[in-house]
């Protein structure tokens, strides 16, 4: 087969690496792809969010199957337009993909299906939204409503703080994200992330990861994209996976097909856990940046086989099947982030570091310069590593860590701290 993956970050990366061991693939094309994925994959300089350019790259080279990462595309319609052409694609309809990109439409979603979740409402104009808080009270989440990239969440523990974020989202920080926002009781407990794949139907578990979203060590400062995962996360037990699946996917599901929108790809809901019961913070509709590279890491080449059953409509007929092992991965971001940053510094040392099937770096942003690896993003490297306990996985996460010479970089060093 000839297969095809939109877009050019660590999620991305860690999918092509998985695809790439599947007998399956023949060539394998990235569009755009970055350095590390050049390394594996053809990369194909367009935009992943242009219809237009997608079909044009899909006919002259003979593709069979598309993934789409990132969000974006799949709320651009990208998905829509491949299946209309008959090309088969794993990611679902921009309807469906409304689950993430409208925080508002979720919790619609949620109280029209009796999924616990948290109370909440929403606001298009900022003097009301702050009657309501201070109505309300501290500590609350101000969330823009739209796509804001990961960012967009204020978990203010204060008034003040609340205040803040909802100056800041109608400000205009998160452009069109912001245009309305929506406020949330605020949930205590611990969060994880549970993966699963729906064609429609059927629903298909394919892990459990805990992420590090705060950029300071004991999870302080401000919330980034994701300075590091885990999988499996522990505090997601099988019982507790059952009961996620009852009360919150499966009538998700059902609700999205009741309004002719079928959700079809991978459903991400974060979820945060408190005396042994579960609530939905929010859905994600592509696999989460980092913990796709820890769950990756672990499903290897079969991951492909399980999209396709998705995308075919057959994931009855399949199961994932799962190594009894760990894997972590601990994230290298460019001083500064989630703030501003410098760009374009030197990354040495990473020709050096092992690429096998338990330790792999996953490049998220990063360009190939005069034969040198620059770093071009915030969040920069994945270094992941596979050990048959956690504590073994951290120790061959950090130890890669070491290796790399790259000064304008830093990491935290307590990933994986709740579950250790």
């Amino acid at each position: 087969m000839n297969i095809l993956i939109l877009g050019s970050g660590g999620r991305e990366h860690a999918l092509a690496w998985a695809v790439k061991q599947n007998p399956k693939c023949d060539r394998l094309i990235v569009a755009p792809g970055n350095a590390g994925i050049g390394l594996l994959a053809e990369l194909a300089a367009i935009d992943p969010c242009s219809t237009s350019a997608v079909l044009a790259c899909v006919e002259e080279n003979a593709i069979d199957f598309v993934i789409i990462g990132p969000e974006a595309p799949l709320a651009a319609g990208v998905g829509d337009a491949l299946r209309a052409a008959g090309v088969p694609c794993f990611g679902p309809s921009a309807a469906a993909a409304q689950l993430e990109a409208s925080k508002a439409f979720t919790k619609e979603v949620c109280d029209a299906c009796g999924a616990p979740t948290a109370a909440w409402a929403r606001f298009a104009e900022l003097d009301p939204a702050l009657d309501y808080v201070r109505t309300q009270g501290a500590p609350i989440v101000v969330k823009a409503d739209g796509l804001a990239a990961g960012k967009g969440v204020i978990v203010a523990m204060t008034l003040e703080e609340a205040e803040a974020g909802l100056r800041e989202i109608f400000g205009g920080a998160f452009g069109d994200a912001g245009a309305e926002v929506v406020i949330e009781e605020f949930m205590a407990g611990e969060e994880a992330s549970f993966f699963v794949l729906s064609d429609g139907v059927n629903v298909l578990p394919v892990g459990t990861a805990q992420d590090h979203k705060r950029v300071g060590e004991g999870d302080t400062g401000p919330n980034t994209g994701g300075m590091g995962a885990y999988s499996p996360a522990p505090v997601l037990s099988a019982e507790l996976q059952e009961q996620v699946l009852d009360q919150i996917i499966r009538p998700t599901v059902a609700e999205m097909a009741k309004r002719g929108t079928p959700f079809q790809g991978v459903l991400y809901a974060g979820l945060m856990i408190e005396n042994g019961n579960a609530r939905l913070v929010e859905y994600n509709v592509r696999f989460g940046d980092p913990e796709c590279q820890v769950l990756m890491m672990r499903l290897g080449a079969q991951a492909l086989d399980l999209m396709q059953a998705c995308a075919e409509g057959r994931l009855d007929e399949v199961q994932a099947t799962w190594a009894e092992d760990h894997a972590m991965t601990v994230v290298m971001a460019a001083k500064g982030y989630p703030g501003a940053y410098e760009k374009g510094s030197v990354i040495n040392g990473l020709d050096a570091l092992p690429e096998t099937s338990s330790q792999m770096v996953f490049h998220a942003g990063t360009a190939s310069k005069d034969g040198q690896i620059i770093a071009t993003g915030g969040r920069v490297l994945n270094v992941t590593a596979r050990g048959v306990t956690l504590q073994e996985a951290q120790s061959r996460a950090y130890e890669m860590v070491a290796q790399i010479d790259w000064p304008e970089g830093f990491f935290r060093r307590d990933i994986g701290w709740r579950a250790l």
